[in-house]
């Protein structure tokens, strides 16, 4: 039973530790979801460290209006194309069977591939396809969790919370070359787009829960969910935006805003003999309207993608690898505070658009260096 249940907590924390990450305009930063070692039974492992890495791809071209996808960007062929790489090393102490401290570190190679960002010289209204990018680690964020019941007296189910702080380490204002812009005729350096900038700049808090419950024989339900509280409002970082139209002067300087994720699903244990699992479920990650705590001016686009996620998982020892690929069923480039508030000045409707990714790559691998082993 205990070998069992190990095998499925392992599968739901190490998707977990996907969490939730950028889903191309949408600028969902990449942070993992509790703790990369929660499900791997602390029962079982007891006191000791762990070491988990996990890899996301995706690429973001699919522009929306609220729900409504603007099919006739890529027939013009002036979509943007987001390209993202990222590499969070996650680093768990436990502190005994119920509690532990979470290190997280996030490393990130995007690139931006538009039109409307870079013009030809001699003629502002024709715009010419470049690219930009940006490298580096991203905001690190560090948190405490804790089991709510003793790992000891339950075998069914259990559920983890965790608070933490998201520290301010990611460059906010990277900068690369914009072309045929400003006052020299090749270009700029200005900082790139806020979808590609690997921090936000702000003192951050999460709050985070996970469980799992035993449905019937070898099916588990599990369940995440993640909030990052960002009380700044403006990170002071400008985005050049109001430069390209003057209708856009309220977005000239980027917002700091919050970002939450929620997944849930189920897992079979497929072979015991073989450490094999596989998983489904579905998950929502977004970047809200409005902030909890602070204001929400400056510019962001907030919205939300809802993506079925289907994977596998295969356990061996104190080593654990899974792969999933969630596919996004619904997306959602909702109105911002910038959007509403042009739209009350000028009389007109406004919402601004933002690309979206079809799917995302998720490959995790963790290790552990506990008392205690899985088998």
């Amino acid at each position: 039973m205990h070998r069992l249940l190990t095998h499925l907590i392992a599968v739901v924390l190490l998707l977990g530790h996907g969490s939730a990450s950028a889903q191309g305009c949408v600028a969902i930063r990449s942070f993992t979801s509790c703790n990369p070692n929660a499900f791997t039974n602390g029962e079982l492992i007891g006191k000791g460290w762990q070491v988990s890495m996990n890899y996301r791809y995706f690429e973001s071209f699919r522009h929306f209006k609220g729900d409504h996808e603007e099919t006739q960007r890529l027939e013009i062929g002036n979509e943007v194309w987001n390209y993202s790489t990222q590499l969070n090393l996650g680093l768990v102490y436990n502190l005994d069977r119920r509690n532990g401290v979470v290190f997280s570190l996030p490393y990130s190679y995007n690139v931006r591939s538009s039109e409307y960002e870079h013009r030809t010289t001699g003629n502002p209204s024709i715009r010419t396809r470049k690219s930009m990018r940006s490298m580096g680690i991203g905001d690190i964020r560090v948190s405490y969790t804790r089991w709510l019941w003793n790992p000891d007296s339950v075998s069914n189910g259990n559920v983890q919370v965790g608070v933490g702080v998201k520290l301010p380490t990611g460059n906010f204002a990277y900068r690369d070359f914009w072309y045929n812009v400003g006052p020299d005729t090749l270009g700029e350096y200005r900082p790139v787009d806020q979808s590609i900038q690997l921090g936000d700049g702000g003192l951050g808090f999460t709050v985070e829960v996970q469980g799992y419950r035993k449905l019937f024989g070898p099916v588990y339900g599990y369940l995440n969910a993640f909030y990052l509280i960002n009380p700044m409002e403006t990170n002071g970082t400008r985005t050049y935006r109001e430069t390209i139209s003057a209708v856009l002067a309220n977005e000239d300087i980027m917002s700091v805003p919050d970002q939450y994720m929620a997944r849930a699903g189920l897992n079979w244990n497929l072979s015991r003999k073989l450490g094999l699992n596989l998983f489904a479920g579905g998950r929502v990650e977004g970047i809200p309207v409005e902030d909890l705590i602070g204001g929400s001016g400056g510019f962001r686009r907030p919205g939300y993608v809802l993506s079925a996620e289907p994977g596998i998982d295969w356990m061996r020892g104190r080593h654990d690898v899974n792969i999933s690929i969630p596919w996004a069923l619904y997306r959602n480039r909702t109105q911002s505070v910038t959007d509403k508030e042009m739209e009350a000045q000028l009389g007109t409707p406004r919402h601004g658009d933002a690309a979206f990714a079809d799917y995302t790559i998720n490959l995790s691998w963790s290790v552990r260096f506990g008392g205690g082993d899985a088998h």
